[in-house]
């Protein structure tokens, strides 16, 4: 009989070949990205240039190199994303020969599928153009960079996520994912979410960026932009209906925690330039990026849930 070599309910002691925290967060999603390869036909990654995506996308590339990654981009435009994450997005693509497909909500609108929401903001209507590009391109796994500490509704869900043959979310069909044996049997019709970055924090995040060396857009440290106040949060004007009234533009030191429609999507004000320091600043917040910079959140405390009912991420 082999003797314990630590007491019950103590970390074992560190020795040459345990994993750090970032290792053991890096192993896991590299590990669900090769299962995904190994059970799925048609997988693709939903990839917008913004951080999450961007540090799924990088490690994709790990999980398979030197070869190609085995799956295609998506992006939902909403036609009110931030230009500088959209050019990013671009070059990423070309650096890497990715495969790129665009939805955009404009050509919904245009056609009647979709209309304009009163508030201007598109976020909401990105359901629908998501919905057809997974049935149009046959994909029976799509990643998505949903973390659990974002949200309550992201927290309830696990990394292998069921939706039914109309894209919708049901909590109470919820797998069990002991042992990180994950389930993606589905039938004809259905599909899998699949959210790597699901036990990472924010700060993790970030402190895996400074540690790879990831390039991000430069939205997400700090600068000076014309931003104006609305419900506690500084927005970007544009042609989605701000600033109006009594709004008036500002010039403010900014960064983008999370970027998204620029309709509800808010800046924080900030003086981190570079990835230190902005460590340093998330480590000291006690509000998560969504929480803090996402207008489309607070619409109601279900908020988020009512949409992934529907078929949002």
């Amino acid at each position: 009989m082999t003797a314990l070599t630590t007491a019950p309910g103590t970390a074992p002691a560190a020795g040459p070949y345990a994993l750090s925290h970032l290792d053991a967060l890096e192993s896991e999603a590299i590990h669900i990205f090769r299962e995904v390869a190994g059970e799925f036909e048609r997988p693709v990654i939903l990839f917008s240039g913004g951080k999450d995506s961007v540090v799924m996308l990088h490690l994709a590339l790990k999980a398979f190199a030197p070869a190609a990654i085995p799956f295609s981009l998506l992006h939902v435009d909403t036609g009110h994303n931030f230009p500088e994450v959209l050019a990013y997005r671009d070059q990423v693509v070309a650096r890497h020969h990715l495969r790129l497909r665009v939805a955009r909500v404009q050509d919904f609108i245009d056609d009647g599928r979709l209309r304009e929401r009163p508030d201007g903001t598109r976020n909401p209507l990105q359901t629908v153009p998501l919905l057809d590009a997974i049935t149009t391109g046959r994909h029976d796994a799509v990643f998505g960079g949903g973390r659990r500490d974002e949200e309550k509704a992201r927290a309830k869900e696990r990394v292998f996520s069921l939706r039914d043959e109309f894209g919708a979310w049901d909590p109470r069909r919820q797998r069990p994912e002991l042992w990180s044996l994950y389930n993606g049997w589905h039938a004809p019709g259905e599909h899998v979410r699949v959210f790597p970055l699901s036990n990472w924090t924010e700060l993790d995040v970030w402190q895996y960026i400074q540690r790879e060396g990831i390039e991000l857009p430069a939205i997400y440290y700090a600068h000076s932009r014309e931003v104006f106040s609305r419900d506690g949060m500084w927005l970007a004007p544009g042609d989605w209906g701000g600033p109006r009234g009594a709004e008036r533009l500002q010039l403010v030191r900014v960064r983008y925690r999370t970027v998204g429609d620029m309709s509800c999507t808010g800046a924080v004000e900030s003086e981190a330039e570079t990835v230190a320091s902005v460590i340093e600043e998330i480590a000291a917040t006690r509000i998560t990026e969504r929480g803090a910079t996402r207008a489309d959140d607070k619409l109601s405390e279900a908020a988020m849930e009512d949409r992934k009912k529907e078929g949002y991420f």
